[in-house]
């Protein structure tokens, strides 16, 4: 039997505004059939903080800190913590809620699409399994996180490595679509990311600083050799074809769609009142 065919897209290195509109742009594609079930790999120039939609800016962020380093700054469409997208790779999937393989509870849709990262890992040579948290304390730290970080915790059906995350997703569902996009951990500078956020004091700072190391890692800390980001897109896209049993097209942008997407991040991510309306 046929495998059913995904549209997948490489769009290289592109702004924090242009990546999520994009996102935005694809999933409202979906939802009025003009494009199939679509996946997308990405990364950021320049390296960018994204925060989850409803994280509050001015009690979480060090604005000046992301000044100073250089960094974009974007709030996403989608839930979760801070991520500094730096060296990983970024990928979104795109699929109808009622796609007849995706669960209707957001957890397991979770779990089915993460398939595809988690067979991605294995192509690298790393032996990455699901987060599952199994203590009440595990529980309620999913309800209120300690923290503001994405990767000090991993949440239902995450990537881990012996027993440290490696990858970290969020998801919104709109217009009946599924969006889930998430970072893949190339390397990380732990140093920079956590001077991005405020903190009570030093002390707690510090602590979290420590924690976190036995909490998150980048996979390049697991393997011998370095891992390229064209070497991370070919056993990621095979990954998913493994693990959602599809067939992956690759697919450019007409010079149409471009053009809404650009408009889309100038008027929407680009926008203050959009980053910093919480």
């Amino acid at each position: 039997m046929a495998k059913e065919v995904w549209r997948y897209i490489d769009s290289g290195n592109c702004s924090p505004a242009f990546n999520m509109a994009l996102d935005e742009a694809l999933l409202e594609w979906h939802s009025k059939g003009k494009i199939p079930p679509t996946i997308r790999f990405y990364g950021w120039d320049p390296a960018t903080l994204s925060i989850g939609y409803f994280q509050k800016v001015e009690k979480e962020i060090d604005l000046d800190a992301v000044e100073k380093y250089g960094l974009g700054f974007v709030r996403r469409p989608t839930g979760g913590r801070g991520v500094l997208h730096d060296q990983e790779l970024t990928y979104s999937v795109i699929v109808s809620e009622d796609h007849p393989e995706m669960p209707k509870t957001v957890t397991e849709a979770y779990r089915v699409i993460s398939e595809g990262i988690l067979e991605g890992f294995k192509n690298l040579g790393l032996n990455a399994y699901f987060a599952i948290p199994r203590t009440d304390e595990e529980k309620a730290g999913l309800k209120s996180p300690r923290s503001a970080v994405c990767f000090d915790a991993p949440s239902w059906y995450e990537l881990v490595v012996e027993g440290r995350k490696v990858a970290g997703s969020a998801q919104t569902r709109q217009k009946g679509v599924i969006l889930q996009h998430g970072s893949i951990l190339l390397d990380i500078d732990e140093e920079m990311l956590f001077n991005l956020f405020k903190y009570s004091n030093d002390r707690v700072k510090e602590r979290m600083q420590r924690a976190f190391k036995n909490k998150a890692v980048a996979a390049n800390t697991l393997r011998d050799k370095p891992i390229t980001i064209e070497e991370a897109k070919r056993a990621f896209k095979l990954g998913f074809e493994v693990g959602l049993d599809i067939e992956l097209e690759p697919y450019e942008l007409t010079a149409e769609e471009l053009d809404y997407v650009n408009q889309l991040a100038k008027d929407k991510y680009e926008n203050d009142e959009w980053n910093f309306k919480r």
